[in-house]
């Protein structure tokens, strides 16, 4: 690779001579041209100058600065730019060492591989890297490059230096008009059931960072110079459309995930499947075992309470039975008694008619003597 800028990195009183080297290829995006629908020419773009209406070469083309939306133009030359007073035209100052989590991604731009510039550059490089690794720092620092002064951040990655470009924060556009207008209230399980779908994406794989859409856009062209149709892979095609029940959108997603992954989906309905699945088998299992533990108890404890509860209701039995003897044989003794009573008293009876009977016999007896005398 060819070196795209060459400067110093400041490190306190430590200086170290780099290479920039960019890290990301444009050329490798997909890129179309103009052509003329009606001939399938290309449309290029001529550099004509506005005053004179010709066109210019390269060599005739410089730099110019529109102070405001006019039409002025400041030509400004090389020279110039060479003369402005700025330290970070040759060498990127380290301001600061800060968390990389500090960085707000908006303000990311282009990156570029830093390489030693000189064989004495190597030591103070690989301290530079080491002590940003062990303390987990980035140094910010700013740099003059192509012409314009810009922030720059620096990290270690992979064994070696990579320096970003930083956008300035009133580079970074305020968020109106882009959040709800009104207050949106989300519920608990929804939020759950949301974080479950995050956990049942897994990891990314090749194909997940492949370019299709180049890959697509390869077999068209190729279609067309061979005078054939494309031939695509057929793919799932993606739900589109309005979501009406978000909980039960969400539900569908989780369940499509496990089955995309060859996952049983029986619990993928749950809210909480995908980070308490564990938690739910784990006290299922408790509960068996405490009510495995629950029956055991009960039934050693059966047999010793079952006899005494045999002998109380014996003894019971055999006090009813008593009671009924006794009442039985009372109302016997009681039943004798009165008859006995009843046949006293017409004994009695009896004697007392036949007494009189034999007093008037008597009696009779008397007065007929009395006559015959």
């Amino acid at each position: 690779m060819r070196p795209t800028a060459k400067f110093s990195i400041s490190f306190g009183l430590v200086t170290i001579p780099v290479a920039a080297y960019n890290a990301t290829d444009s050329a490798a995006s997909v890129s179309f041209v103009r052509i003329h629908t009606a001939d399938g020419g290309r449309v290029r773009n001529q550099p004509v100058c506005s005053h004179e209406g010709v066109e210019v070469t390269q060599d005739e083309i410089g730099r110019g600065y529109r102070p405001g939306d006019g039409d002025t133009v400041v030509p400004l030359s090389d020279a110039d730019l060479e003369a402005l007073p700025l330290p970070t035209a040759k060498t990127l100052t380290i301001l600061a060492f800060v968390a990389g989590g500090d960085i707000d991604p908006l303000q990311i731009g282009k990156g570029y591989y830093l390489g030693v510039d000189s064989p004495a550059a190597a030591k103070p490089y690989v301290l530079l890297r080491d002590a940003m690794e062990r303390h987990q720092r980035v140094g910010l620092g700013k740099i003059a490059l192509h012409g314009r002064e810009t922030l720059a951040m620096i990290r270690p990655m992979a064994g070696a230096l990579v320096m970003q470009v930083l956008l300035w924060p009133h580079q970074i556009r305020p968020m109106d008009g882009v959040l709800p207008e009104r207050q949106v209230k989300v519920h608990a399980n929804e939020v759950a059931a949301a974080e479950t779908l995050m956990d049942s994406f897994g990891e990314l794989s090749e194909d997940d960072v492949h370019d299709h859409y180049r890959e697509a856009l390869e077999e068209i062209v190729a279609a067309k110079l061979a005078h054939r149709e494309p031939e695509f892979a057929t793919g799932e095609e993606q739900p589109t459309g309005q979501v009406m029940d978000l909980m039960a959108a969400l539900q569908d997603s989780v369940r499509a995930a496990k089955r995309s992954r060859g996952e049983d989906d029986a619990e993928a309905g749950s809210p909480a499947a995908g980070r308490a699945g564990t938690q739910q088998r784990t006290a299922k299992r408790t509960t068996t075992k405490s009510a495995t533990k629950t029956t055991s108890k009960t039934v050693a404890k059966a047999p010793a309470k079952a006899p005494a509860k045999a002998s109380k209701t014996a003894a019971k039995s055999g006090a009813q039975k008593a009671g009924t003897a006794k009442t039985s044989t009372a109302k016997a003794a009681t039943a004798k008694a009165s008859s006995a009573k009843g046949t006293t008293k017409k004994t009695a009876a009896q004697k007392s008619a036949a007494q009189k009977k034999t007093a008037g016999q008597k009696k009779t007896a008397g007065r007929g003597g009395r006559r015959a005398g």
